[in-house]
């Protein structure tokens, strides 16, 4: 059934975000800034690991590192048409929305809650490539994993977050349904080159995240989002 790995994956991202409401009310919150911070952790490394594993590589028995320029001019022009666009203010207008409409004004990390939790699970390959593979061949396992994973995040998140977390279920929804259902005509842009480009940077995105989520917002992360779009262009220019 095309569409299943969608579906699958908010399920979980639900599941996840109910189970971290439940328990999170009796964390003190010690325990809960321990679980932030070891979530951001996470999140760090797991960015760190995925833009290491797009930039370096074993030549000759060495490390040799590249892609060096690649990742620069996406991230620079990126944030460049980003902070033109300005999709920051758009997602933060839509959580505050969505915080009075779920009767949620009392809880003051709502909105960052929604958008920090968002930006989490949408952003990366897995995303892209696995609702592709949904929409072409009806293949939902990598979206099945990463629903998996979404899940532990959403509900640690959540846990010491808040509620706003498990509302990141709607852009992934949203995100991931247009994709598959455009996958016949994405199909053929994804090459490897650009599925490796879109990896590298969306790592690097995942890190900033990371380093939000432990030291306040110091990047502005959806602004940096079109760089996801020009590094899979550089695949077709460089």
């Amino acid at each position: 059934m095309v569409g299943l790995g969608t579906v699958v994956n908010v399920a979980l991202i639900l599941a996840g975000g109910l189970i971290g409401t439940a328990f999170g009310r009796f964390f003190t919150p010690r325990i809960q800034d321990s679980l932030l911070k070891a979530t951001a952790a996470g999140i760090l490394f797991a960015g760190i690991s995925g833009a290491m594993g797009g930039m370096l590589s074993i030549d000759g028995g060495k490390l040799v590192g590249g892609g060096t320029a690649l990742v620069v001019l996406s991230l620079a022009i990126g944030s460049l048409i980003g902070e033109a666009l300005d999709p920051d203010r758009q997602i933060g207008r839509f959580g505050e929305w969505l915080k009075y409409a779920t009767s949620s004004s009392e809880d003051p990390k709502f909105v960052d809650a929604f958008v920090t939790a968002s930006l989490t699970v949408a952003i990366g390959a897995m995303s892209i490539v696995g609702a592709i593979q949904d929409g072409i061949a009806g293949d939902w396992s990598t979206l099945a994993l990463k629903g998996a994973i979404d899940a532990l995040l959403t509900c640690t998140m959540t846990a010491s977050m808040g509620r706003g977390c498990i509302f990141s279920a709607i852009p992934v929804l949203v995100f991931q349904g247009a994709i598959t259902l455009l996958a016949r005509l994405l199909q053929p842009i994804m090459t490897a080159g650009a599925v490796a480009n879109l990896s590298a940077v969306g790592s690097i995105l995942i890190f900033c995240v990371g380093v939000n989520l432990i030291w306040g917002t110091k990047f502005r992360v959806a602004n940096m989002l079109p760089a996801l779009i020009v590094a899979v262009a550089a695949a077709f220019v460089l």
